[in-house]
């Protein structure tokens, strides 16, 4: 699933290429929205809210879209060849007088009034890389629970929206714990607040959620998909087992070494 920078930045792009222009043709190419015309309305913004996004329309509409593991958008300049997917995964078409949004494999993807907006985000704790964010408020929800696993809570949007499982594994080895270690364990549990905030800061404008500052193939992650390599930091071979709730389960990857407190068996 994109992480929240992915999301911000895809939201980015979207806005400069559309925001300010009429939509010549709207193809929602889902069975709820099959006839639903919005050609004609202008597109006033595109943000990210966490790992929503949200393209308000004049007249009061947004148009609600989610990324989830495989959605994409790209954007085509007029006459230029979609390279996105077959036509069979487009779910949805923006066209401008300027630009094609193109919405590739959306899980999600939905009509509501902007008023109502909250309906659909309204769950979400403080955004990372939103104008809402509040890390006195991302902590408290933190530490609310703490016999909580700290990636379970990191992961959980009402904690905190942006962070996915690149973030969270790479959270938990910076900060020197398990995936699996109660948040009440967790020190200075204040820092990881902060420490999230600077890493998709950081990676907001480039792909790639880069931790260990170094942008070379291989070394962008200090443990994140690096299932039996060794650790780059002490050597370590990097383990990896599951984490969070069974339905909705995550790969965690840890260095023993580096690592402190409960562990799981896995790979």
């Amino acid at each position: 699933m994109p992480e929240g920078d992915t999301v911000w930045l895809t939201a980015h792009r979207l806005h400069d290429a559309l925001a300010g222009r009429d939509l010549l043709r709207a193809d929602l190419r889902v069975p709820q929205l099959a006839t639903t015309d919005l050609a004609g309305r202008r597109v006033l913004e595109v943000v990210a809210r966490g790992k929503h996004l949200l393209t308000r329309l004049d007249g009061g509409a947004t148009l609600h879209s989610h990324l989830r593991m495989e959605g994409s958008w790209h954007l085509y300049a007029p006459g230029e060849r979609w390279r996105g997917g077959p036509a069979h995964e487009i779910r949805a078409v923006l066209e401008t007088d300027h630009r094609t949004a193109v919405g590739y494999r959306l899980p999600v993807l939905a009509l509501l009034p902007t008023a109502e907006e909250a309906e659909v985000v309204g769950h979400l704790g403080p955004d990372l890389l939103g104008p809402d964010w509040d890390a006195a408020k991302a902590l408290a929800r933190l530490t609310a629970e703490p016999g909580r696993e700290i990636a379970e809570a990191l992961l959980d949007q009402r904690t905190m929206a942006g962070l996915g499982n690149v973030y969270v594994v790479e959270l938990c080895f910076l900060r020197g714990v398990t995936p699996w270690t109660p948040v009440g364990e967790v020190r200075a549990p204040e820092k990881v607040v902060a420490l999230a905030k600077r890493l998709l800061e950081a990676n907001k404008a480039r792909p790639g959620h880069i931790t260990t500052g170094d942008t070379r193939r291989g070394r962008t992650h200090w443990v994140y998909d690096r299932a039996n390599r060794p650790c780059l930091r002490c050597g370590t071979t990097i383990r990896t087992a599951r984490h969070g709730a069974a339905d909705r389960s995550r790969v965690a990857y840890w260095c023993p070494s580096c690592q402190l407190g409960p562990s799981r068996h896995g790979d």
